[in-house]
């Protein structure tokens, strides 16, 4: 089946993107490139993007995906830490990161049209590839966690010999969760360089008939090109569920949208109220799954469940394991809040690149604990209920206030600090700075906002900051930030 794919103001046939992502993999085999080795990708969404997915897979590497709004600190140490062998961006991007780069990094730009860092001159320049099948790869998204530094999550490949069965495992699984169904017309306008629109990505290259991706997210156009292309699928983050209901509603519905099969949202918590505005308004075609970057897709929920159980995130998807532990690491009984612990096997197994003892970590019996506290009733229904771990999600993005306090904490005048989520209308989550000075400084935080802007990427900078005279910590010396937390989330179903 033949397809079509639209980015940036370009559209090509499937059969048009595969020829350019076979000359991308002759030229990375042909700069040195060995199966397993990485591509570092800083791109906002566009054609050469999913060239260079489709490209990457066929050599059998791996894309690393990194945030164009990370400072060149950020983006230096993601690069140095996953040993990217080639680095793809364009040259405003570039031009913000370059000095913080390895000299020999070879580097291309995709709008450069000639020149040495050329990426159409050099993709073109290259003959198809005729190397042997190998196992695709996929993304190396980076998480992190208490200790801050960002770890690349490694998936495995599926042996050779068992591709062609685990692949359809698989996808079966994706289609359940994401509805992107062989011939499908789907829509994209989130990020690729988070995990779960990098996946959708990959999946959508091969099933869709229809591939419409945008470079950034704006209502109007949405509703827009769903209207024009009949979309069936959309992924999207419960955010962009928020701005698509602030529009009037007489324009809202002047859009055709009923050509809408499934609409998924993840990474995020979706209010209650939210999900049932956007259930009245597109039908029942929402759905929202529980997943992360290391278990895959774990739990989904459609839109007739949601409506009779508010605030759960559904059932285990296919043969999908989910577990509640209390502190002692004894299975809890239906009904019983403890910690979530998940598999899912029909992912390949992963590692995390240079530090495969942090897998352990997070390891219980077989399963992989997300970092959140929550509950299964007695129908296998899973509801989370608050985050063990210290991780923020703000619009659909993962946040680790331990990086952002190491920050703070070398900020003159700083003494003890703690960094928070708190509720917000838009976003889910906003940072809170807590911050105790030493006796007699003066902190400025008009002062303190710019420093840090200079440290990291601006949606990791605190939307608000407080002075305290101290900050609770336990008999260990550990800041009791569910404590803290707690203060600002009395009174809600959830605490995420």
């Amino acid at each position: 089946m033949n397809g079509r794919i639209l980015a940036s103001g370009t559209e090509l046939s499937r059969e048009q993107l595969g020829a350019r992502a076979d000359q991308l993999a002759s030229g990375f085999a042909s700069a040195g490139l060995l199966e397993g080795d990485i591509v570092a990708v800083m791109l906002r969404n566009s054609m050469p993007y999913l060239e260079i997915i489709q490209g990457v897979r066929r050599l059998g590497c791996y894309y690393c995906p990194i945030n164009w709004h990370f400072t060149a600190a950020e983006v230096a140490y993601l690069v140095q830490d996953s040993g990217a062998k080639i680095f793809i961006s364009d040259s405003q991007l570039y031009a913000s990161v370059a000095e913080a780069l390895p000299p020999s990094l070879p580097v291309l730009l995709v709008d450069q049209d000639e020149g040495a860092h050329s990426y159409t001159t050099w993709r073109d320049s290259q003959p198809p590839y005729t190397g042997p099948a190998v196992a695709p790869r996929g993304h190396m998204a980076y998480t992190s966690g208490t200790t801050g530094r960002p770890k690349g999550v490694m998936r495995h490949p599926f042996p050779m010999e068992e591709l062609q069965e685990r692949q359809q495992t698989a996808d079966t699984v994706i289609n359940q969760a994401y509805g992107v169904a062989e011939g499908s017309r789907v829509l994209l306008s989130a990020p690729i360089y988070h995990s779960a629109p990098s996946l959708y990505t990959q999946v959508a290259l091969r099933k869709a008939s229809l591939f419409v991706v945008t470079e950034r997210f704006d209502p109007r156009q949405i509703l827009g090109l769903i209207q024009e292309h009949k979309i069936e699928a959309v992924y999207m983050v419960p955010i962009m569920y928020t701005r698509l209901l602030a529009l009037p509603e007489h324009e809202r519905l002047a859009y055709d949208v009923s050509s809408l099969k499934f609409v998924v949202s993840t990474g995020s918590p979706c209010p209650t109220e939210t999900k049932r505005a956007m259930i009245a308004w597109f039908g029942p075609v929402i759905y929202e799954t529980y997943a992360s970057s290391e278990a895959g897709l774990v739990t989904l929920i459609n839109s007739q469940e949601a409506l009779e159980r508010p605030g759960s995130v559904g059932r285990p998807l296919a043969e999908a394991t989910v577990r509640i532990y209390d502190e002692q690491g004894v299975e809890c009984k239906p009904g019983t809040v403890g910690r979530i612990f998940v598999r899912q096997p029909a992912y390949a197994d992963f590692s995390y690149r240079g530090n495969p003892q942090a897998r352990t970590e997070i390891e219980h019996e077989g399963l992989i604990g997300l970092g959140d506290l929550g509950l299964v009733d007695e129908q296998g229904y899973l509801y989370v209920c608050d985050r063990e771990s210290d991780m923020v999600i703000s619009g659909g993005v993962n946040i680790y206030p331990a990086e952002i306090e190491q920050h703070i904490f070398q900020y003159p005048g700083v003494a003890d600090c703690v960094v928070i989520g708190v509720p917000d209308a838009e976003y889910g989550e906003r940072l809170l700075a807590l911050i105790q000075p030493k006796a007699d400084s003066d902190i400025q935080f008009n002062d303190l906002k710019p420093w840090l802007e200079s440290r990291m990427a601006r949606y990791k900078i605190p939307r608000l900051f407080e002075l305290r005279s101290s900050l609770p910590r336990d008999d260990s010396g550990k800041v009791l930030k569910r404590k803290l937390r707690s203060a600002y989330w009395e009174g809600r179903d959830t605490k995420v």
